[in-house]
């Protein structure tokens, strides 16, 4: 059975493609045209992130000794590739919808979003060098602010929408769309957390 494995050059690849997920799905809020398009490129990434984790789940079950502990790198996995699945999600929702009238509370939602990913891409790209504690653990707590920072659009966003939009339909695709988004944000923050609990056990 191997030794160790090719355990973060997986997680980098993973982590890659979160971030270009992100970046791809504030393109489609940006530009709120040729959204089925957009939305199946977004898939696309998705899909591919899909096999690296289970590429990685697989090799955790081959693999003697890991350079981390074993639930750790499962959960590690698992939860970028929930970033990703928020990611589809969101692009989906705007391509149901059909959402072509973008408001700046979604873009400034899918910016941080964006945000987070590279950040979650940085501390990943970190993690096979214990010596980058301070650094990853620095990047973490950036992402936890950035979380707390699409908390507070979101709770404008849905005071603005609940008062001002007459169309209880488009009210009801918005604030989807709105939550959808922060959840983004929210799973980073749970891989921020994983990251964290992972460098204090081993630096």
């Amino acid at each position: 059975m191997p030794r160790e494995g090719r355990f973060f050059e997986l997680f980098n690849e993973h982590a890659g493609l979160v971030a270009q997920g992100s970046r791809e799905l504030a393109a489609l809020v940006a530009s709120g045209d040729d959204l089925e398009h957009r939305a199946h490129t977004v898939k696309s990434i998705e899909n591919r992130a899909d096999k690296i984790t289970q590429d990685t789940i697989g090799l955790l079950h081959k693999t003697f000794i890991t350079p981390l502990d074993r639930n750790d790198i499962h959960q590690l996995i698992t939860k970028m590739d929930d970033i990703l699945d928020l990611i589809e999600d969101a692009a989906q929702l705007m391509f149901i919808y059909d959402i072509r009238v973008v408001t700046a509370e979604e873009k400034a939602l899918a910016d941080i979003c964006v945000t987070c990913a590279e950040k979650v891409k940085s501390a990943v790209g970190m993690l096979s060098n214990m010596d980058n504690a301070a650094a990853i653990l620095g990047v973490c707590h950036e992402i936890d602010r950035l979380e707390s920072e699409a908390d507070h659009v979101m709770r404008s966003a849905m005071a603005k929408l609940f008062r001002e939009e007459p169309d209880v339909r488009q009210l009801i695709k918005l604030r989807a769309i709105y939550q959808t988004l922060e959840a983004v944000t929210d799973a980073c923050e749970d891989v921020a957390n994983i990251i964290e609990s992972i460098v204090l056990e081993n630096s």
